[in-house]
Parts: structure tokens; C-alpha cells; sequence
């Protein structure tokens, strides 16, 4: 049986990694936050019929003593030489500084940790954040718009995209250290099964489903959507099939004004409601994704399939 370990496996992204990988026939191991009512994600997946090809092991362990993991293991008795490593897990505000902070120096010790275990690659889910203003793409010298690549230079509006960014450095650097296969995959926008309830589209669909008009931005940037199902299965690719060493946009690529998204949920849901849209401000600029996805597309064959609506 193939062995593979997901930190955040009881998040958003991290659940459908994990239930994934369990189809695909792997033992995933899954270290989980202690208390977190997100567990009993994981725990429900030990009794999922499309999942018994598979096992999961879940045991208590904080990220910021992923260093442990090794020991722990061992304690286990589980031998994960040539896994592979899923490093999802994350947490704090956006404009968290202390936090964001703490979470680079987790991820350069879950790094440590794969290697000390033996595994094989190393997969960290970076974010569209860390671009900035540049995730929307750049004008080439006749003005049309060009799809963010993955070797633009990093621009990040706030510590967490900040907090991605020195990651992504610095994880690097220690992989290559160490030996160790490492890749790095920037997360545009995705949707799907435990999104947060504070995101847009359930914040939309809520309100819709109650009957009650929305109130939203004006909706005019452009915005890429992937089915975090989709993602799952990309990230797997990049651990199988990608270049070791490189940097992966994650995205649909299919993107398109915010407002087609929007209206395309209000006259699936609830036509009779009008959404209130806000008035353009062109003196607060709205960040937009225009994500180009050729490179994973290239390196991996994996491309997006489930259209949004």
C-alpha cells in the first residue's frame, strides 16, 4: 500500500486531498489539530464505502510541533519511507502577522520532517496571494492582458500572502538540503464541500436560499473558480508527475468576470431575487485572478473538468 501524509487534512483543501487519496488506495496519515471539530471529517471517512481501498491514521499533533512527527510515526509503528508529503496546514488571519510568521517556520520544519520519515516528494499549497495585484496578469506592450505565470515576482498586499511568499523560499532552500523532491502550488479561488461559510459564494448562496437580497461588490474583476475536488486530484498529479523543484498555478483557467459567476448562482438558485450590486470605485482597485495554468497542464496532463455551473 502506498503511503502518503496530509497536514491540514481535516481543512477545506486537506478533506478532499485526503478522501482522494483514500480512493486512489493509499494509507494517508493525518496528523490533526487536538480539539478540532474538523476531525470528525476524517473520522466519518474511516466509514465511507468509496474510501476502503484505503486507511487512515489520524493522531494528535499540533503544526507547530510537526516536528514530533517522525518520533511519533516510529511510536506507531508505521514505516512511510517513500510516502508522499502534503503540507496544507495553515492558519490565521490574513493581517495576522505573529501567526503568519509561525507558519513559515512550520513549514520549513515540515520539510525537516518529510525528510526524516524518508519520503520521497513534498508537495506545500502556496496561494494567489502571494502576486498581489499581479495575479490579474500584465499588459504586454499592445495593451492586451497576459495570465499571471508562475515566474512573476512575488508582490503580496498582506502578511499572509507575505507569510506564503518566505515559504515558499525557504522550503525550497531546505529541500534542497536535504535531497528532497519538493514542489510548490499556488491556490487560486476554489469552492466546494466544507468551504467556509465567510466566503463569497456562501455568503451568496445563503442569502439566496433565504430568500433575502444580496449585497455584493460591484463584481467587475475578473475570477477564476475550481471545484476543490478538482484540486485534490491536481495536487496528487504534481506529486507523481510534476518537475521537482517547481512552482504550480492551481487553477480552472476558465476565468471570467465575477459577475457571470454571481448571476449564473442567483438564476440557478433564486431568479426572482436582484442582487445590489455596488457602485465601481476607481479609487480602490479590485484585485483580480487571471491565472495562466499551462505549466501544470503541461507537466502533469491534469486539467480542470467540472464546469462551474
Amino acid at each position: 500500500m502506498n503511503n502518503a501524509v496530509v497536514t491540514g487534512g481535516a481543512g477545506f483543501a486537506g478533506y478532499s486531498l485526503v478522501r482522494s487519496l483514500l480512493i486512489k488506495g493509499f494509507r494517508v496519515v493525518c496528523p490533526v489539530r487536538p480539539g478540532s471539530p474538523h476531525n470528525e471529517r476524517l473520522e466519518a471517512l474511516k466509514k465511507d464505502s468509496e474510501c476502503s481501498e484505503g486507511e487512515i491514521v489520524t493522531f494528535n499533533l499540533d503544526m507547530m510541533d510537526i516536528g514530533m512527527l517522525p518520533r511519533l510515526t516510529m511510536a506507531k509503528g508505521l514505516d512511510l519511507s517513500g510516502c508522499l508529503f502534503f503540507h496544507l496546514a495553515w492558519r490565521g488571519g490574513r493581517d495576522d502577522f505573529d501567526v503568519q510568521y509561525a507558519n513559515v517556520s512550520c513549514a520549513v520544519e515540515a520539510v525537516s520532517a518529510a525528510s526524516r520519515i524518508g519520503a520521497s516528494r513534498i508537495v506545500i499549497t502556496g496561494s494567489q496571494a502571494e502576486y498581489g495585484y499581479k495575479a490579474g496578469g500584465t499588459k504586454d506592450p499592445e495593451g492586451n492582458i497576459i495570465p499571471v505565470t508562475e515566474d512573476a515576482f512575488p508582490e503580496p498586499l498582506n502578511a499572509y500572502g507575505a507569510a506564503k511568499s518566505a515559504a515558499m523560499y525557504l522550503t525550497r532552500d531546505a529541500a534542497r538540503h536535504l535531497n528532497l523532491e519538493w514542489n510548490w502550488v499556488r491556490i487560486f479561488s476554489l469552492y466546494g464541500e466544507y468551504e467556509h461559510s465567510g466566503t463569497m459564494l456562501s455568503y451568496l448562496r445563503r442569502t439566496l436560499m433565504k430568500n433575502v437580497t444580496p449585497s455584493l461588490s460591484s463584481c467587475e474583476q475578473t475570477w477564476d473558480y475550481l471545484d476543490v475536488n478538482e484540486a485534490a486530484e491536481a495536487l496528487i498529479a504534481v506529486s507523481e508527475k510534476g518537475v521537482p523543484g517547481e512552482i504550480y498555478n492551481l487553477a480552472n483557467g476558465d476565468y471570467k468576470p465575477l459577475k457571470e459567476f454571481t448571476e449564473s448562482i442567483r438564476k440557478r438558485i433564486n431568479p426572482g431575487i436582484e442582487i445590489d450590486y455596488a457602485e465601481t470605485d476607481p479609487e480602490n482597485p479590485m484585485l483580480s485572478l487571471r491565472p495562466s495554468v499551462e505549466k501544470i497542464r503541461r507537466d502533469t496532463n491534469w486539467r480542470a473538468k467540472k464546469p462551474f455551473n
